[in-house]
C-alpha cells in the first residue's frame, strides 16, 4: 500500500514502538489521508526521502492521530509530518509546507 520505506501504523502497540525508536534517532511520522490530493502531494514529496517513515492513516486511525495530537501537543491537522526525538516533537509541518527538502534538513539539524 505504498512506497516501501513507508510503514503503517495501525496499532496502538505500533505508534509506542515509534515513540520508543525516537529515543535514539529521529521519527519521522506522517499523517496521512489517502482521498486528499495535498496529502498525495504530501505523499509524493516524502517518496523522495530514504529510511523509514510511519504513515497513519487519519480516516482509518482516528485514535492514532489523537494520541499523536496528546503526546506529543502539536494540533493535528491532515495532512502533516513530524519528526520525533526523545519522544516530543521537536519539528512539524503540514499541507504544502510539506517538502522534502524542508524534511530533510529538519532531520538533519541538531
Amino acid at each position: 500500500m505504498g512506497a516501501k520505506h513507508f510503514r503503517d501504523v495501525a496499532e496502538t502497540s505500533e505508534l509506542d514502538g515509534w515513540f520508543e525508536r525516537s529515543q535514539t534517532e529521529d521519527v519521522v511520522l506522517f499523517l496521512h489521508d489517502y482521498w486528499c490530493p495535498v496529502s498525495s502531494h504530501a505523499y509524493d514529496e516524502l517518496s523522495k526521502l530514504e529510511g523509514e517513515i510511519a504513515l497513519i492513516d487519519v480516516a482509518q486511525h482516528r485514535d492514532l492521530t489523537a494520541s499523536v495530537q496528546e503526546r506529543t501537543g502539536v494540533k493535528h491537522e491532515s495532512p502533516q509530518v513530524i519528526i520525533l526525538r526523545a519522544a516530543k516533537a521537536r519539528w512539524a509541518a503540514s499541507h504544502y509546507s510539506i517538502t522534502s527538502d524542508a524534511v530533510s534538513e529538519a532531520v538533519a539539524a541538531e
